[in-house]
Parts: structure tokens; sequence; C-alpha cells
């Protein structure tokens, strides 16, 4: 297990208890009282981090390298059964964006996402996530197939933005994205977003238009990352963790603004540490949301889903 910085309380009680355990093992000393004041402990330090972490400090969490990404999830959720589809028809089939047909409980789902990848060779076949046009174009592609076929949509969020590359300038980044959320909107059947990770950018909006916009509890969502927000205004990364306190990027600011509809809660130290409870988490959560839209007319759907981005970002004086 990998730990960040501020994880180091976490880290000396862990260590504590598997000395405790290894010494019960080799010298045959009664432990179980040692070891279960120090889970104790653990319990409580683990409510401690999660309750002054920052924002900075969220956004490494996002990022942690054995926490679970959008192919983790789809397996997990679907049971086997996804069928993942390739290629825009256009160019090619871009690897950072995943999406094809899986089943939960017997009820078929079309799910996309920004798949990073689990090691170094996996991470650069993925780009890191970071998506070309053709992933776009391939996303609504399917979006556009679901929507024929009537079945409702979950999109997997995880990306530290588009590809900025200069083929991906010249392939049309921008009108991707741009002509995705335009679609996205008139999708007439539900649409679940839920970020899983990073929710950067316009990377992230391209397939985050949706009827419920959900956020994992250490994720976080802005226009840009905290790195790339210091840059600009102080010509540095040196001051990376105030731009993430300035961008207001957390699932707790995302919603209190209004922005995203619900926060999931995860296990306890993140959902790198039970990735199983993490699953079934978003398996119930997939499922009451898809309750709570498959009734809905579809003209109801796209109207509400219009309103609800339309008034992002409007405001009064006083």
């Amino acid at each position: 297990m990998e730990y960040l910085d501020f994880e180091s309380p976490i880290k000396a009680l862990e260590d504590q208890i598997t000395q405790a355990e290894t010494l019960s093992k080799d010298s045959g000393v009664d432990m179980k009282q040692s070891v279960k004041d120090l889970k104790v402990k653990l319990k409580k330090a683990h409510a401690e981090v999660a309750k002054n972490m920052t924002a900075w400090q969220k956004v490494q969490m996002s990022r942690h390298p054995d926490r679970p990404h959008t192919l983790a999830y789809i397996n997990a959720l679907t049971d086997g059964s996804f069928i993942e589809l390739h290629g825009d028809r256009r160019v090619k089939d871009d690897k950072a964006m995943i999406g094809g047909w899986g089943s939960i409980d017997g009820e078929s789902f079309l799910f996309v996402g920004q798949q990073k990848g689990s090691n170094t060779k996996m991470r650069q076949m993925r780009n890191f996530g970071m998506a070309n046009p053709d992933g776009y174009r391939k996303a609504l592609r399917l979006f556009k197939q679901a929507e024929k076929f009537g079945r409702p949509i979950v999109t997997l969020i995880d990306t530290p933005g588009a590809f900025p590359g200069l083929v991906a300038e010249e392939r049309g980044q921008g009108e991707a994205i741009a002509r995705n959320i335009l679609e996205m909107t008139r999708l007439r059947v539900p649409v679940i977003c839920i970020i899983i990770g990073e929710g950067a950018s316009g990377g992230a909006l391209g397939i985050g238009v949706g009827d419920r916009v959900l956020m994992l509890e250490n994720t976080w969502y802005s226009v840009i990352s905290p790195e790339s927000c210091s840059s600009i205004l102080w010509r540095s990364w040196d001051h990376k963790e105030t731009a993430a306190s300035a961008l207001k990027l957390t699932a707790n600011d995302m919603k209190g603004n209004g922005l995203v509809d619900g926060i999931i809660k995860e296990p306890l130290g993140g959902a790198h540490r039970d990735r199983e409870g993490m699953f079934k988490i978003l398996r119930k959560v997939i499922l009451d949301c898809y309750q709570e839209l498959k009734d809905i007319p579809a003209d109801e759907l796209v109207d509400t889903r219009i309103e609800k981005f339309g008034n992002m970002g409007v405001f009064q004086e006083a």
C-alpha cells in the first residue's frame, strides 16, 4: 500500500498493527486486545484525516496510484458481461476513451469513460486518460446508439484533461467536445455521470452532461488543474495548493455551488482501500438513479437537463 504524505498517522498505526500481529504469531504472546485497541485508533485516525483534508490533498487522493480506474469499475459492476466497442468510424480507436455494453442486475447500460492505465506501459498506451477528438467522437457514436435502442447511459469521468497536442487540435478537439456537450443535452434516454477520479476541463465535460452528475468523495472537478492554474497565475507550480483551494474544486464545493447533484461516500480511507466496498456502493447508486429516471418521459428528461445546465453560472447581484 502506498501512503500519501498526510497519511503518516495512518501508516504508523498500520505498522504497529502488523508488528503486533507478527509478534503474536511468532512468539505466541496474546496480542488480541492490543490489536483491537490499535484498530480503534486507526479508525479514528482515518476519520480525522478525512475530516481535515485540504483541497490539494483531495486532488492527491484522486490521483492515488492504487485507486480503481474506469475498467475496474465497469468489470466489477457488470460481472464480466461488458462488451467493449471500438472506433469513431472516422479516424481510429482512441484507447484513452472506452465504451461498450454491460448489464447490472439484468438491466443493460451503455458505459463510457476515460481509462488511465494501471502501470507505465498501460498509461502510455491509454495516453494517461487524455482523449483525442477520436475518443469524444467514439463516445458520441455510442451515446447515439444507446439512444437508438432506448438504453440508459453511465459515464465514468477520470481525466487530467483532453489531450492538448497539435494533432488533436488539428483534428478538431474543441469542436468534438462542444459537439458532445450539445448532443448530450438532447439525448432522449437517462444519463448518469460519475466523477471517479480527476474531472478536468473540457476533457471531463465532453462526457459529463447528464440528468445526474455525481462525484465520489475524494475527487475533484474544475475548469483547470491546480498545477496549470498555478503556472498561469504565478509562472510556477509552487502555488498549486493555493490554487486548489481558490478553485473550489472539491466535491463539497461543487455540491455547495449547485454544479453537481450529489456526493458518493467512499469507504474508510478512500476507494483504493476497499475496492469491493466501493464497487458495491456505486452499483447501488447507479441502480437507484436509474429507478428515479427510467419512467420520466423523454421530452421531460431533455427539458430538465437543458434547464439545469442552462442555469449554471447565472447569478443576481444584491
